[in-house]
């Protein structure tokens, strides 16, 4: 089944931005609220998690349950967005407005995941 490029884009950035889990766990670890635990294994299941959602994408036959996935994931990095508003460390000297904008950019993704659900 051939669905638009833009939704292709979105499992290749999901898919290149569970990868940089990998690549760059210490970051990830960095923005992890300190009131959960095992933040590395968090890390790294939120990078398989990207990783599978984008892939996801691309097959009709896991198409919704990736779409399903990737906006419950968004929904719980809503936590690390505002704990990086709140500790200094986690916002790792990014402006407070940029951090701040990022919340209204996250319902954005939401709704891009969600415009693709059938």
């Amino acid at each position: 089944m051939h669905y638009p490029w833009h939704l292709y884009l979105m499992a290749l950035l999901y898919v290149l931005a569970g990868i940089n889990h990998f690549i760059k766990p210490k970051m990830y670890v960095r923005i992890m609220p300190n009131y959960l635990p095992a933040p590395i294994t968090l890390t790294y299941i939120s990078g398989v998690a990207e990783i599978v959602g984008g892939i996801g994408l691309c097959f009709a036959k896991t198409k919704n349950i990736a779409i399903v996935g990737i906006i419950v994931m968004l929904i719980i990095f809503f936590t690390v967005h505002f704990y990086m508003l709140r500790s200094k460390k986690a916002g790792a000297g990014i402006p407070q407005w940029i951090l701040i904008i990022r919340i209204p950019l996250q319902f954005l993704l939401i709704y891009w995941a969600y415009s693709y659900y059938v």
